[in-house]
């Protein structure tokens, strides 16, 4: 049964900003003297939430570094370098396809707002969504208040709504929601890892799309 509104994670589900987190954890790396530095597999094999154990297991020191001033700085990295950051290969059709389909669309993010918005904006894609749900700050803690609030004050059915994105937090968010969950394999987390969540894992946003319409 297609839902009548998918609530869509942004970073590594519809902007495909893998490369540049990447890159950019590296540079942080090397900023405060660490030897270490990631590939695209290590990387993926590290990363989740909370984002202060993500740190952690980056090999941050985070009492001679507070998590603070590192994501501080790494979101001064991180916000004008993702002006080259493209959508997800087939986004922009996967949204409009549900959107001919009368689905209602948000996005439910970790990022701050002000990110969010700038970030939807710049790839003129802002028309297909309801609302952009992001956070207050740069911290990246949690978004279950933001789309409980949107549930509840918009009067959706959460069996009526499916949660799609790229990493197992967005499973546990789901869970918190009382929504269904579709994981995509192209994003900040293995296909391996997401297939441990008992989730339809799919391969991109359009195969997300195409079940999702099934």
């Amino acid at each position: 049964m297609t839902p009548e509104l998918v609530l869509w994670d942004w970073n590594g589900t519809l902007l495909d900003d893998v490369d540049l987190c990447v890159a950019a954890l590296n540079r942080l790396l090397a900023a405060h003297g660490y030897p270490q530095r990631y590939d695209h597999a290590a990387y993926k094999a590290i990363f989740g939430f909370p984002i202060e154990e993500y740190y952690r297991r980056a090999g941050f020191d985070l009492a001679r570094h507070p998590f603070p001033m590192l994501a501080e700085r790494y979101m001064a990295d991180y916000i004008p370098a993702s002006v080259a950051c493209p959508l997800a290969a087939g986004a922009e059709r996967a949204l409009a396809a549900l959107q001919n389909a009368g689905v209602r669309q948000v996005i439910l993010s970790a990022s701050p707002l002000g990110t969010l918005e700038a970030q939807v904006a710049q790839r003129g894609v802002a028309g297909f969504f309801d609302r952009l749900l992001g956070l207050d700050d740069i911290y990246a803690r949690s978004k279950v208040a933001l789309g409980l609030a949107y549930l509840r004050e918009n009067g959706f059915d959460p069996a009526r709504a499916v949660m799609v994105g790229d990493t197992l937090h967005d499973r546990e968010v789901a869970q918190a929601l009382g929504v269904d969950c579709v994981l995509v394999a192209c994003g900040h987390q293995p296909e391996s890892v997401l297939r441990a969540a008992g989730v339809p894992v799919v391969p991109d946003v359009p195969a997300a799309a195409r079940l999702l319409l099934a």
